[in-house]
């Protein structure tokens, strides 16, 4: 075989490889938006609250992955906390830019805590680092508005989620990392508490198990990787010791008074 012919047997291959990897991800993609649209965020409305949570942010502020809803982030709360009342405003495919307006259409009623799940989309979407900044300095700004209590908790490596390929997995992971520099930062600067949910791959629990803490699609978290997400929030932010205060308070109205 001469030089032409290998160089041929070569392009082949990698051509072959690169429409198995597309049409891998293709279906993957079905698969997401198929989880995305299947979810709806947790609310609950007590009649007499003792306190109140808004729940900002994209698909993991719904739940998308969740075969149970009540495993979500804002599931989980519900059932440890059932006075709180939760409003959740968090939509598939929101970006930062979106979750400035669903904090923005929160009503005018102060709340207990603000929650963001957010910044997995501009991640992907490949915002660039100036945006992210911007956006993320807005966001936990409206958010400090609406409460004295703010979370910042935006999505962990998106990198090592299986969904991606290398080398798009690397780019990811670096810009998953670049992300939560700038989401702390504008966490320190508004006195937020940050939730630290990035991992480098040789030590996220999601790439050791993923048949278990990643949903179908390899993208979002499953049941089980929604709980160690609590965990950490839990562990990180202090949430429960934030409402269970406010309920030690006595009772609240519900329009907030």
């Amino acid at each position: 075989m001469n030089r032409l012919d290998t160089a041929k047997v070569v392009v082949a291959i990698v051509a072959f490889a690169l429409l198995g990897a597309c049409a891998k991800a293709g279906i993957r993609f079905n698969r997401s938006a198929a989880l995305a649209d299947a979810s709806e965020p947790v609310q609950q409305h007590p009649a007499r609250p003792v306190a109140r949570l808004l729940v900002v942010g994209d698909s993991t502020a719904v739940g998308a992955g969740a075969i149970d809803a009540r495993a979500s982030i804002a599931g989980r709360i519900a059932q440890v906390h059932p006075g709180v009342e939760i409003v959740n405003l968090g939509a598939n495919g929101a970006r930062l830019s979106d979750v400035l307006e669903q904090i923005r259409a929160s009503g005018a009623d102060p709340f207990d805590v603000v929650l963001v799940q957010a910044g997995g989309n501009d991640v992907i979407r490949l915002a660039s680092a100036g945006r992210l900044a911007e956006e993320w300095g807005a966001v936990a700004r409206a958010a400090a508005e609406r409460s004295p209590q703010v979370i910042l908790m935006p999505a962990g490596n998106v990198g090592t989620a299986p969904f991606f390929f290398a080398p798009v997995s690397w780019l990811m992971t670096a810009r998953a990392r670049t992300a939560r520099q700038i989401a702390a930062a504008a966490a320190r600067e508004t006195g937020a508490v940050f939730v630290d949910l990035f991992h480098e791959p040789e030590e996220d629990p999601f790439l050791r198990d993923p048949g278990r803490f990643y949903a179908p699609d390899f993208l979002h978290p499953s049941d089980a990787g929604y709980g160690l997400w609590y965990d950490a929030l839990e562990v990180q932010s202090g949430l429960a010791g934030k409402l269970d205060a406010r309920r030690s308070s006595g009772p609240r109205a519900a329009a907030g008074g």
